[in-house]
């Protein structure tokens, strides 16, 4: 028999990891506003391939085999009755609940809408953008804006595009120079015009922006990649404002408890955890919460009832696509060493087919 109710507040990378672990030992209710899953890691292919259009998403269907999923807007938590509200004003009884409502990304790595057919529409609207424009501007020097440079290059080998960077190198973030020289080597060889130690402004006046020095430069289109924010307004306007640091992530101790309590976890990027928000990073949160609500729910079957630690990831393997045959991969070494690894790599682990197949069997579905 199930141990108890468990529901999870959002159907990202880490929600969706939990609500399978658990699904065997618990009554588990997943709660996500949209109505498919969507893939993140294939957004900036599916905004500039009309091929790829739909792949992000994928149905929820086969997830759970016992629990279930509930298409909706969780709005409170009552922690003191342990309910979770809908926007419906349903309300879902919890023996734990789980708040893995991630964070939202800028355009175009971002689901517009709740259902498929919205979002598709979006990624449409991006295709035409990009297709018909001149020129195209990214704005910002990391992972994102280095792959949807790439992605919009071989899309439209005729189109300008500028890729702009606040920072002195590209790829900061993954701890490898040596990445960043490639990077910057191979969007060069393609004629990507790599503005180094540019900072862009948001905003535009009629297409034409203005860097910090105060030059000038047109672009039809504009991409900002940096930057995210988590999905907590919810919670303040539910009044646990005291569940967030001052960036908005919620706080939660090494078990991923929230607040202290021992009936509230939290999953992903929508933590306050210290560590890339990667999704192999998000899965590993997910692994370490279902682990302590199993133990917490002194749920049956063979596993340890102790707690289990989330160690933040500090130093993860990183791909880095530039398009589907070429790419990077970080690879961390002991004493603080990385490996960088080229395309033929890069191309068999991730930017061939962007992780879809895995993720794909994730959900319970056959690989495409």
């Amino acid at each position: 028999m199930p141990d108890g109710d468990v529901v999870v507040i959002g159907g990202g990378y880490a929600g969706v990891r939990l609500a399978k672990r658990l699904d065997d030992v618990a009554r588990v209710t997943l709660v996500d506003r949209k109505d498919v899953f969507f893939h993140r890691i294939a957004s900036l292919r599916a905004s500039t391939h009309s091929d790829w259009t739909r792949t992000p998403f994928i149905p929820y269907d086969r997830l759970l085999g016992n629990g279930r999923v509930v298409m909706g807007k969780a709005v409170r938590v009552e922690a003191r009755e342990r309910h979770v509200v809908l926007a419906t004003g349903e309300r879902l009884p919890y023996d734990v609940v789980v708040i893995a409502t991630g964070a939202d990304y800028p355009e175009p790595a971002r689901f517009t809408g709740t259902s498929e057919e919205e979002a598709a529409k979006s990624f449409r609207q991006h295709q035409e953008r990009i297709a018909a424009a001149g020129s195209v501007l990214v704005v910002g020097g990391g992972p994102a804006g280095v792959e949807l440079s790439a992605e919009i290059r071989l899309a439209h080998p005729d189109t300008r595009v500028i890729l702009a960077h606040a920072g002195r190198a590209l790829l900061e973030s993954v701890g490898s120079a040596r990445a960043g020289r490639r990077a910057l080597a191979w969007l060069e060889s393609h004629e990507v015009e790599v503005r180094l130690d540019t900072f862009v402004s948001p905003g535009n006046d009629f297409g034409v922006y203005r860097d910090a020095r105060g030059n000038t430069f047109a672009a039809d289109v504009s991409f900002w990649t940096s930057g995210t924010t988590p999905n907590t307004l919810w919670l303040r306007l539910g009044g646990h404002g005291d569940w967030l640091n001052e960036t908005g992530h919620v706080k939660v101790d090494q078990l991923l408890r929230v607040d202290g309590r021992l009936d509230v976890f939290a999953v992903g990027d929508v933590t306050d955890v210290s560590e890339a928000k990667i999704v192999p990073a998000a899965s590993a949160q997910g692994d370490v919460a279902a682990h302590n609500i199993r133990a917490y729910l002194q749920s049956s079957g063979k596993h340890r009832k102790e707690p289990r630690f989330h160690r933040p990831m500090r130093r993860a393997p990183f791909s880095v696509p530039f398009g589907p045959a070429d790419g990077i991969t970080v690879l961390p070494m002991p004493r603080g060493e990385t490996v960088v690894l080229g395309g033929r790599t890069t191309a068999g682990m991730k930017a061939k087919t962007l992780l879809v197949p895995h993720m794909h069997r994730q959900l319970g579905r056959s690989a495409p």
